[in-house]
């Protein structure tokens, strides 16, 4: 232990204590004192007496403490031969199906039984890096077999050749097209035994059309100028019958507000001429021109309101019959609405529109090629079409569509055989009543549309529709050669990789049409007239195909499957089972 040096503590206290009564002697008293010096003898050096540690692991010597026992530990190891080898883990791949390759042309011939010929072609050019693009394409259809009791030549040609070119460009696109036509038919719905033999030695029955047209289109995106569209149309035969047809069809959309303003305007004009006069008269010394001019506007308004979307509009017409110096200002009503009622499963919709329809001397001959160059060539007032329907998707691969509709038309075009008239000596023979001619009626329809479409996988699709119609003519004829009832059936079927096929049918109800004939050469004649009705007719058609490679490809079509002798158009019958195979080449061009 520390000594402790008590004596000279005690001294240095009392001087401590000396020092602090003089300073507060200095705090009573202002005075100045003086100075005064203090010396110290000897520092104060204080000192720290060690200390006695503690053992970190004290020893005890108690009984109960148990003592550790030393433990060896010793290895055995005994080698064991492997030959296995892990393998690196992979990450696993779906396996992608490679892209179809694209090529830009193609060309496609078949041959069949009644020396039936199909000749297709077509081919797509880029030029300007994508910019331009230059489309050919052409197609022909013939036929130079006989039909069975056909007392008369049979054959057909259908040749089409069309050239477009269109332009790309940042806020606009353009483009213009012309196509060329050929058409051959022949009149030769005689019934067998009507005549003498003389008599059809002596009948011109064929009938050629020829069509040329030009087009161009143009639209824009940041413009009220949105789109136009022009068509040009000459359209001839081989009576020296002639028509020309222009239609303009510029479109402006103005925005107002949320909706949007479409005013759509429309120059329609068709004039021509026949040569021959309608056969109701027993001579041919007048001919029959005609002329019709349309202005229309239509402005409509598209609201869009969550799951409806309403189309607000009406057509307002002014046609012109410039031959017999008449006019006639027409207003339709343009209305469309769609509601979904459950997303994509329920979606209703309807509308009532209307029109003054252009007819043409072109339109009914792609629609009837038997009729004779004699037509009146009037447009028909579609007062107005309302319609009802639903549709949607009961399954995700099951689609509906149903639709209830009425319509009111007045002058619908309908066709009627040509009255028998051998008094006249026309050039062409269609006046043996081989023939057809147009017959306006006013017309109330109503009718019932409904449709499935199955998509069985991504290789197997089938559809099928069905179509039912009610008509009240205002003259309380027949709706001449409509049917009341009509239903097609489709199939298309990827099998695999390389086969492929494909199936339709179609079911044509009853139709009316009229036998007449002029039995005497007086101005008006008298008629004789026999109503008949022709039977209703089912036909089927399917074709099966084989692809090689990406380029190469067979087919084979049958047409009429079930061979049955129908008539389309009344004395007009068909071909028989019809089969045709051909060659499909896809290559760059």
């Amino acid at each position: 232990m520390g000594r402790t040096n008590t004596g000279q503590n005690g001294s240095y206290k009392i001087v401590w204590v000396l020092l602090l009564l003089w300073q507060l002697g200095m705090a009573q008293d202002t005075k100045d004192i003086g100075t005064e010096t203090v010396t110290v003898v000897r520092p104060y050096s204080p000192t720290i007496s060690d200390a006695s540690k503690l053992r970190s692991q004290p020893i005890l010597n108690d009984s109960i403490v148990l003592q550790k026992k030393q433990i060896n530990y010793s290895i055995f190891s005994v080698p064991v031969a492997s030959t296995f080898t892990p393998a690196k883990g992979k990450a696993s791949r779906v396996k992608k199906t490679p892209p179809p390759k694209l090529f830009n042309s193609y060309a496609s011939v078949g041959l069949g039984n009644f020396n039936n010929a199909l000749v297709d072609f077509y081919t797509s050019r880029d030029l300007n890096r994508g910019e331009d693009l230059l489309d050919v394409g052409f197609t022909h259809h013939s036929s130079r077999g006989d039909i069975e009791d056909a007392v008369l030549d049979t054959d057909f040609y259908n040749s089409k050749l069309d050239v477009s070119y269109a332009k790309r460009d940042r806020d606009f696109n353009w483009g213009a097209d012309i196509g060329l036509g050929h058409q051959l038919y022949n009149w030769y719905g005689i019934p067998e035994g009507a005549f003498d033999q003389a008599t059809i030695d002596g009948i011109d029955e064929r009938q050629n059309y020829f069509n040329a047209q030009a087009g161009a289109h143009i639209n824009l995106e940041e413009s009220p100028f949105k789109k136009g569209k022009l068509l040009l149309r000459r359209f001839w035969d081989a009576t020296e019958s002639g028509e020309n047809r222009v239609i303009l069809e510029p479109t402006f959309e103005l925005p107002i507000t949320e909706e949007k303003l479409t005013i759509g305007v429309k120059l329609d004009y068709v004039s021509g001429n026949f040569k021959n006069a309608p056969l109701s008269s027993t001579t041919n010394l007048q001919e029959i021109d005609y002329s019709q001019l349309q202005l229309g506007i239509t402005p409509s308004l598209l609201v869009l309101r969550d799951d409806l979307t309403l189309n607000l509009g009406a057509r307002f017409v002014y046609g012109v019959d410039t031959e017999n110096s008449d006019s006639n200002f027409y207003i339709f009503p343009a209305v469309t609405a769609s509601y979904r009622l459950v997303d994509e499963t329920v979606i209703a919709y309807g509308g009532i529109e209307g029109e003054l329809q252009q007819n043409s001397y072109y339109g009914f001959v792609q629609d009837n090629p038997y009729v004779s160059p004699t037509l009146a060539i009037q447009p028909t007032d579609r007062q107005y079409d309302a319609y009802l329907g639903l549709k949607g998707k009961l399954l995700p691969n099951l689609s509906y569509n149903i639709k209830g509709s009425y319509s009111a038309e007045n002058r619908k075009p309908l066709f009627f055989l040509n009255p028998q008239n051998l008094f006249r000596t026309d050039d062409k023979g269609y006046f043996y009543g081989n023939s057809f001619q147009v017959f306006y009626d006013d017309i109330r329809t109503l009718g019932f549309f409904g449709e499935l479409n199955v998509d069985v996988n991504r290789n197997f699709t089938l559809g099928i529709s069905a179509e039912v119609y009610d008509y009240d003519t205002e003259t309380d004829n027949p709706a001449w050669n409509l049917p009341e009832v009509k239903g097609s059936l489709f199939m298309d079927y990827q099998i695999d990789e390389s086969w492929f096929l494909g199936a339709n049918l179609f079911y044509v109800g009853e139709r009316q049409d009229l036998i007449q004939e002029i039995t005497q050469n007086i101005d008006p004649a008298p008629f004789t007239a026999n109503p008949v009705t022709l039977d209703s007719y089912f036909d089927a058609n399917a074709h099966v195909g084989y692809r090689f490679n990406e380029q190469l490809s067979v087919f084979v079509k049958a047409s009429n499957i079930a061979n049955n002798d129908y008539q389309r158009w009344a004395n007009l019958r068909v071909q028989g089972f019809q089969a045709l195979a051909g060659i499909t080449y896809k290559f760059d061009f």
